[in-house]
């Protein structure tokens, strides 16, 4: 039980840290009290959205042909509900003015939930490229579902394509938890901004970047700490960064881009291009091209000659 004293203490601590002013990251009156999109929620729908895009693999159902159509309603019901509820909550989160006056959001997160839905199957179809792919790439692999089941570029892949479409809708912050979830869990680190084509293979994944203004064609290959950045970053008048401008690669079909490689800027990386291990480019690669570190050479100087 605390005492006087301790009230005594605690009382400016407290004061001082519910003091909103000159803080910029605090937030202020009716939008204090609008609730924020709930991360386990939306952990959860992740969990649900994985068990019905690769049903078998992360659901205890013993799932036959006629269950399997039960368990993928039931599951993407109870989605549509809590994930338009976080929708609605991020769509508040953005607006200055308090959620329950705006009018529109409940109606709009309702329209984007569903709009969400009927992207699953196109999505879904994508993913089965990129296990291919894995397949393809991998030859530990020893079968699709072992990827499915057990490779973190694949999850990361996964959480970025469903964070993708949802950041295409317009959805504020949730897309930024979908990915950084992942980014937690695999090392993986893909803003929900960037455009990736089909079959995508990102093997061993840890310490992967790939930035939001990051284009990346069909059968692109990348390895474990692999950059695509952004070199600079424009300001405005007031010496901010300039937000939402191209900033980041563009890897074009069949590029390979082999471990600790940072590519930065707006570079183009040509069509069947090869990128080395710990590379550092600036520049275009044509395509078909192989950037390779410059070779390491043994000189000897004989009394001093040469230096």
């Amino acid at each position: 039980m605390s005492d006087k004293g301790d009230e005594i203490i605690l009382g400016p601590v407290v004061d001082a840290l519910c003091s909103l002013e000159n803080r910029p990251a605090s937030r202020r009156g009716a939008a204090q009290r609008q609730l924020l999109p709930s991360r386990d929620a939306l952990i959860d729908i992740l969990g649900s959205l994985r068990s019905v895009l690769f049903p078998g693999y992360f659901s205890d159902w013993d799932l036959s042909q006629e269950s399997l159509h039960f368990y993928v309603g039931a599951t993407l019901d109870r989605v549509l509900h809590v994930l338009q509820e976080q929708i609605r909550r991020g769509l508040c989160f953005a607006m200055e003015e308090p959620c329950a006056e705006s009018g529109d959001a409940q109606e709009r997160a309702h329209e984007i939930t569903r709009e969400f839905l009927r992207r699953l199957p196109a999505l879904r179809e994508r993913l089965d490229t990129d296990v291919q792919a894995h397949y393809d790439g991998d030859p530990a692999a020893t079968t699709r579902g072992e990827i499915v089941y057990s490779y973190p570029g694949l999850r990361a892949i996964m959480h970025y394509r469903l964070a993708h479409e949802l950041h295409a809708l317009g959805v504020p912050l949730i897309p930024r938890i979908i990915t950084e979830h992942a980014h937690a869990l695999t090392g993986v680190d893909i803003h929900p901004g960037a455009t990736i084509g089909e079959r995508f293979f990102i093997d061993h994944g840890t310490g992967v970047v790939i930035g939001e203004t990051s284009v990346i064609g069909r059968n692109v290959c990348i390895y474990q700490g692999v950059t695509l950045g952004a070199k600079s970053f424009p300001k405005d008048e007031k010496g901010n960064p300039v937000k939402g401008i191209p900033r980041h690669p563009i890897v074009e079909d069949g590029v390979i881009i082999y471990s600790g490689a940072t590519i930065l800027g707006r570079v183009t990386i040509g069509k069947g291009a090869v990128v080395g291990g710990n590379v550092w480019l600036t520049r275009d690669v044509a395509p078909g091209t192989m950037v390779t570190q410059g070779q390491s050479r043994q000189v000897v100087f004989e009394g001093g000659g040469g230096i």
